[in-house]
């Protein structure tokens, strides 16, 4: 089997927090050896490329320039794409305002002059934001969420909430879904990291510990998609999924088994 690119998950795959997981460093020098590209993928929203890749280099993994994106770089692009010109009212972190303002859209200041309400995570998440979303939402206004994920792991591996959880409480609160989530397993995702890594889905293996994400972009996209047991999903959530990956390993540390097995 051909298998040019890897699209590697970050939290719970190659970190926990500021914690490197260990062998992950030295699983991504296997990659390396075997000639694979890769495109490190984060679904956290507060973070672009160049800082990824820093922060990896900081933990001592082989990244380099233009190897990383995120949902927060997936968000901006399609904002330049889809939403240049508009009003977009942001319920989210600092960083994430700084990335839209950014853009070729504006950062509305004032929820009821907004063409776009976009939602993520923010820990100063408050009961003034879903007023503000109340305020920002007509029938004319697009609602964007940057990602899915309701939790993420922390820094001693147990769950935190994540942006889905922010968005599913706007979209409750507004009695509407989001138009678009902008992060894995979209298809916007999918097109960024392929671009990146300059390969077609079917060359591609996709390792992460997220059924609901990283394994089902996969799979939807014909790419090998491998699971890992150091993040959110364990074995009872793999016997519920109605995802299946081709390959489960309890860590990255063993990708080597995985590569053999592929003939890579």
């Amino acid at each position: 089997m051909t298998v040019a690119g890897a699209i590697i998950d970050l939290d719970g795959t190659v970190y926990h927090g500021d914690t490197l997981l260990p062998g992950a460093a030295s699983a991504v020098d296997t990659f390396r050896q075997h000639g694979l590209g890769i495109c490190f993928f984060s679904n956290n929203p507060i973070h672009d490329g160049s800082e990824y890749v820093e922060r990896l280099q900081g933990l001592g993994v082989d990244a380099r320039e233009g190897e990383a994106c995120s949902s927060g770089v997936v968000t901006r692009e399609y904002l330049n794409g889809s939403h240049a010109g508009d009003d977009v009212f942001v319920i989210g972190s600092e960083p994430l305002h700084s990335m839209v303002t950014e853009t070729e859209a504006r950062l509305a200041e004032d929820p009821a002059e907004t063409d776009v309400l976009l939602a993520s995570w923010t820990d100063s998440f408050h009961y003034r934001d879903m007023v503000d979303a109340l305020r920002a939402v007509d029938d004319d206004t697009v609602f964007l969420g940057t990602d899915p994920d309701r939790t993420f792991p922390g820094e001693d591996g147990d769950p935190a909430p994540g942006s889905g959880a922010i968005i599913n409480a706007v979209a409750g609160v507004i009695e509407r879904d989001p138009d678009r989530i902008l992060g894995k397993p979209s298809e916007i995702a999918v097109q960024a990291a392929l671009e990146r890594l300059d390969c077609a889905p079917a060359d591609c293996l996709v390792v992460g510990d997220r059924l609901e994400t990283d394994i089902a972009m996969g799979e939807r996209n014909e790419m090998t998609t491998v699971l890992v047991r150091t993040g959110v999903s364990n074995d009872r959530s793999l016997e519920r999924s109605a995802v299946t990956p081709d390959y489960v390993i309890d860590s990255l540390a063993d990708i080597e088994g995985v590569l053999a097995s592929l003939d890579v």
